[in-house]
């Protein structure tokens, strides 16, 4: 079912109805990531400016601008979890009413979350994110263990969100997460495969999108899944 449903929102990710959707998400994504970028920067900057290393040892400087380069570049792959759930926020009900539409057809639509309520949680959540990984930063340098924090982490709290914001387009959040819960293996899996996209340069841009179309088919296939034995029961 996994498979079936990533090959469903890859095919959707870039297809016409959803080409329009795509740019704006990788353009919001590439905006967050320049703005963090441009903080991240001055803030190196200020700490170089106010410690006078290069005065006395000029090889540290240099060492020190190389570390802060690499430093850049890690903390931009640890934000990068954050700032997808805060772009799906964004653009959920639009990506997944296309999603619906031309995948299932025959289902009836889901309901919007009111757009404050939906940026309310992406927003929570994008904050819960940090904080998860900045807490898996302390141990990144720890061989294995910290790469390994940092996948399970963003595999759990990246299924969870994604999952909880397609299903409350057609049950309370309560409920949302009850299902997640229920169906733990098959949501954990997809989560996982979103963490791995997470670690893919260039692909990683288009997790927000490529999430939301994933998360509605798996949604969408767990629900037929528990309807099928009521259906089955009043055709006998």
């Amino acid at each position: 079912m996994l498979i079936q449903s990533a090959l469903a929102a890859l095919r959707q990710t870039f297809s016409p109805p959803l080409r329009a959707i795509l740019w704006k998400s990788l353009g919001l994504t590439l905006g967050i990531l320049a703005l963090a970028w441009f903080g991240l920067t001055r803030l190196i900057q200020w700490f170089q400016a106010s410690h006078h290393i290069s005065q006395s040892y000029p090889i540290l400087d240099s060492l020190a601008y190389f570390l802060a380069g690499f430093g850049l570049f890690v903390a931009l792959a640890y934000l990068m979890p954050a700032i997808s759930i805060l772009v799906a926020g964004f653009f959920l009900d639009d990506a997944a009413e296309i999603v619906e539409r031309t995948d299932f057809p025959n289902d009836p639509p889901g309901r919007p979350m009111p757009w404050g309520s939906a940026m309310l949680y992406a927003l929570r959540f994008a904050g819960l994110t940090l904080l998860v990984n900045l807490a898996a930063l302390v141990i990144f340098f720890v061989p294995v263990i910290g790469l390994a924090a940092f996948f399970a982490a963003n595999a759990y709290l990246l299924s969870r969100e994604y999952f909880e914001m397609a299903a409350a387009r057609y049950r309370p959040l309560a409920e949302a997460g009850e299902m997640r819960r229920a169906f733990s293996g098959t949501t954990i899996a997809a989560g996982c495969l979103l963490a791995g996209m997470m670690v893919v340069p260039v692909l990683n841009l288009l997790t927000p999108l490529f999430g939301i179309a994933l998360m509605v088919h798996v949604h969408k296939r767990l629900t037929h899944r528990l309807l099928a034995p009521a259906l089955q029961g009043r055709l006998r």
